[in-house]
């Protein structure tokens, strides 16, 4: 992810609007991207996305460029998509569709496979695992963004990635079940 020319940055907090539609471009499906994985849903991560921006719109004279740009914006959504995690375990809602997704087999598209391999990890774990491995961020970077240790970050990663081996472990030998002869069958038609 290219770096926001600070020049860019201090324009839009000035008040003007093309430049920052431009930070909005450049960022937008980064926000998107990241959104869609912690949320795993697709609209409301569109939702959250704009939620982040009119965020950072109201919060760009604060930025003080002690960190990168997109770790800041990064942070942002974060906030925008826990407080919407918040919000839908409120509602209870989070709780029927993780209680739904439990109770079948998952279909063996590979994007809904891996959606439901991430909605399986703890929040702080899954967010940490999208900013290091899907957009990239260094350990420092992401724990900027996530308001945590440097340490913790690894932790949580470290965590994730087992918690994932153990979800594909469990589905390959799930898979591989259903593919076997049942006792008493020949195979034979």
């Amino acid at each position: 992810m290219q770096e926001t020319d600070p020049g860019l940055i201090r324009a839009a907090a000035a008040g003007d609007q093309e430049a920052f539609a431009q930070l909005v471009r450049a960022h937008q499906q980064h926000v998107w991207r990241f959104l869609r994985r912690l949320l795993g849903d697709d609209a409301l991560a569109e939702d959250v996305t704009q939620e982040t921006f009119v965020r950072v719109y109201t919060r760009l004279s604060t930025f003080t460029f002690e960190a990168k740009f997109s770790t800041w914006v990064f942070q942002i959504a974060r906030n925008a998509g826990i407080d919407e995690l918040r919000k839908r375990q409120r509602q209870s809602k989070l709780h029927d569709l993780l209680s739904r997704r439990h109770t079948h087999v998952p279909p063996p598209d590979v994007a809904v496979e891996l959606q439901l391999a991430l909605d399986c990890l703890p929040d702080d774990q899954r967010a940490a695992l999208l900013l290091v491995e899907v957009f990239g961020l260094r350990y420092r970077e992401a724990a900027e963004v996530l308001g945590i240790p440097a340490g913790t970050v690894k932790s949580r990663v470290h965590h994730a990635r087992e918690r994932l081996h153990e979800w594909a472990q469990a589905g390959q030998l799930h898979r591989s079940r259903r593919n076997e002869p049942r006792k008493g069958s020949t195979g034979e038609g």
